[in-house]
């Protein structure tokens, strides 16, 4: 981490800080349209599922989970330099003990295929669904954006990528290098929807319940619209994709219109007060709370 504490002027901005692409693009709650998308794309990569069918808690503490993964993110995204570096120490900790064998033969994957959650290859794709589906989402709410904006994206989280060790040689240099590898990958064996992914993604969408709460589909529908729908057919989604095209245009319109400050992510709101001497937001804290219990509910047991 010696060399990212090297590139950052003030530590008290963290890795990014307020004036960059990441904080105007990255920071706003209407990005978390895209959450489905970005964990099925995940899953799709056979180490990726077995990585998390065979050591995490998913099924039986989702908004734990939830919680936790986003302190993290957020943290490295948004907190000072010392708290980047503490998320990102605490998820490499968890990560070293997360290694195994693909059971059986999926995609272009043989069965015994090691596994370990540290391996830069799985890290680069983890990462590149993040990217991909932030300007994905944020295109859908705000119109397409100039590749110079992109451009510059994908090189900032460059040090996002650097908190978790993932060399710099493998990440992309412009938008353009990130989507051919985003379509490479996309059309190759190396994604493919093994069986234990395919039954993370019922619980994850509510399926999972005697009644799928409407949160789930709600997020069954948008997921299923924003996947390539070769990954929503194997991932057995269900869609209605003119109604849903239909409600992302309403959605994308009102949401246009509302304040920053209403939508914004509350560790961002939190950052921001941090920098100008305040403490934390009792708003924000309570929009988070908020978003952990809309995670607990589409997805819950009836």
């Amino acid at each position: 981490m010696a060399d990212l504490r090297a590139q950052v002027a003030d530590p008290r901005e963290g890795i990014l800080g307020p004036r960059s692409v990441a904080w105007r693009i990255g920071a706003d709650l209407g990005l978390f349209a895209g959450g489905g998308r970005a964990a099925l794309l995940q899953l799709a990569h056979p180490k990726v599922a077995h990585a998390v069918d065979q050591h995490s808690k998913t099924r039986t503490d989702v908004a734990g989970r939830f919680a936790r993964t986003f302190h993290n993110v957020f943290a490295m995204l948004f907190g000072d330099l010392e708290q980047a570096f503490t998320a990102a120490r605490r998820v490499h900790a968890v990560h070293t003990r997360i290694h195994g064998t693909i059971p059986d033969a999926i995609g272009g994957w043989p069965a015994g295929t090691p596994y370990e959650a540290n391996e830069p290859e799985s890290l680069c794709w983890v990462h590149a669904t993040l990217l991909d589906t932030t300007i994905r989402v944020r295109e859908l709410l705000d119109g397409p954006l100039p590749t110079s904006i992109k451009d510059a994206y994908v090189v900032e989280l460059q040090r996002f990528a650097a908190l978790f060790g993932i060399p710099r040689a493998m990440l992309p240099q412009s938008w353009a290098e990130h989507a051919a590898y985003m379509a490479e990958m996309i059309g190759s064996d190396r994604l493919a929807v093994a069986p234990c992914a395919r039954e993370m993604a019922r619980f994850l969408v509510g399926r999972g319940a005697r009644v799928q709460p409407p949160l789930g589909r709600i997020a069954e529908a948008l997921t299923h619209e924003l996947l390539p729908p070769h990954l929503a057919d194997q991932f057995g989604l269900r869609g209605t994709p003119r109604r849903t095209r239909a409600g992302l245009v309403a959605f994308a319109t009102v949401y246009r219109r509302l304040p920053r400050s209403v939508v914004a992510v509350p560790a961002h709101t939190d950052a921001r007060r941090r920098l100008a001497g305040q403490g934390p937001s009792r708003l924000a804290a309570w929009t988070e709370r908020q978003l952990f219990g809309l995670a607990q509910r589409a997805t819950a047991s009836r």
